[in-house]
């Protein structure tokens, strides 16, 4: 196992995906998000069921900087209850898992890996 998370949540719309994946980057609560291809999701809330067109992301940070990062998605969330999931990273290719980390380290810079 590593210190590495991926959370996932998902955004009404691909602009305020982009908007809270900037703010996570310039925080460094996060080294890297995705922003994915909207999708469909369906639900039950409040007693009915729901579908809705979202922007999922696929944000990477670490054990260490998750309280702060869900606090993050909480504060700039437009979800009354947005999904917050974080999945542990069992394994990975070990340069990128440490690019992961010293992204998140308090005024680092590190190079990522070459593809």
């Amino acid at each position: 196992m590593t210190d590495v998370l991926i959370v996932l949540t998902n955004l009404p719309d691909p602009a305020a995906a982009e908007t809270l994946a900037d703010r996570l980057i310039d925080a460094r609560l996060a080294a890297c998000v995705n922003i994915l291809a909207p999708c469909r999701s369906v639900y039950r809330w409040q007693g009915a069921i729901e579908r809705t067109a979202e922007t999922p992301l696929l944000i990477k940070t670490t054990r260490a900087a998750y309280a702060a990062l869900e606090a993050a998605i909480r504060a700039h969330h437009p979800y009354e209850l947005p999904e917050i999931v974080a999945v542990p990273v069992q394994q990975g290719f070990t340069p990128y898992l440490a690019w992961v980390a010293g992204e998140l380290a308090a005024g680092s810079a590190p190079t990522p890996p070459a593809a």
